[in-house]
C-alpha cells in the first residue's frame, strides 16, 4: 500500500508541477511541447533531430514539425552534422535565450511555491530522497521495472 501511496503522490505532484508550469508558459505565449523542446536542447545543444527526438519520447515527424515552427519563430536553427551530411544537428539561437531565462524564473517560481512552508532542512531531505529513488529506478534494470511496475 505504501508503495502504490508514494508512486501516486510522485504522479499527482507532477501533474500539479506541470499544470501550474503551463499556465504560467501559456501567459508568455510558450505551449509545453515548445518548453519542454527548448529547455531539453539548452542541456543538450548540437544533437541530431533523431536523437532530440529520443530525449523528447516523440516520433521524429512529430519533432520535425516542432523544429520547423521553432525555427519560424527564430528559436533554433538547424545546422548540417559535419560527419553526416544527411543528419541535421539543432542549436538554439540568441533570441531564444530571453525565453529561456523566463521559463528558468517561472519553473523557479512554481517549485518555491510547491515547497513553501518547508524548512532547507526538510528542503534538502525532500531533494535528496527523490534524487535516490531517481537513481535507484535508473540502475534498475528495466525487465525488474516491468515485473513490479
Amino acid at each position: 500500500m505504501v508503495s502504490t501511496s508514494i508512486g501516486f503522490l510522485i504522479s499527482d505532484i507532477s501533474r500539479l508541477l506541470r499544470r501550474r508550469f503551463d499556465e504560467r508558459a501559456r501567459s508568455i505565449g510558450v505551449t509545453r511541447a515548445q518548453w519542454r523542446a527548448l529547455t531539453t536542447l539548452s542541456r543538450h545543444e548540437g544533437l541530431t533531430q533523431g536523437k532530440f527526438a529520443e530525449l523528447l519520447e516523440v516520433e521524429p515527424i512529430s519533432l520535425c514539425r516542432m523544429v520547423d515552427r521553432l525555427e519560424e519563430a527564430g528559436h533554433l536553427v538547424r545546422r548540417r552534422d559535419p560527419s553526416d551530411r544527411r543528419a541535421w544537428n539543432i542549436f538554439l539561437t540568441e533570441r531564444s535565450r530571453p525565453l529561456l531565462h523566463q521559463l528558468q524564473a517561472i519553473g523557479s517560481e512554481v517549485v518555491d511555491g510547491a515547497l513553501a512552508g518547508l524548512t532547507d532542512q526538510e528542503r534538502d531531505a525532500v531533494t535528496a530522497g527523490l534524487s535516490r529513488v531517481h537513481q535507484n529506478l535508473s540502475t534498475l534494470p528495466s525487465k525488474d521495472l516491468a515485473f513490479h511496475g
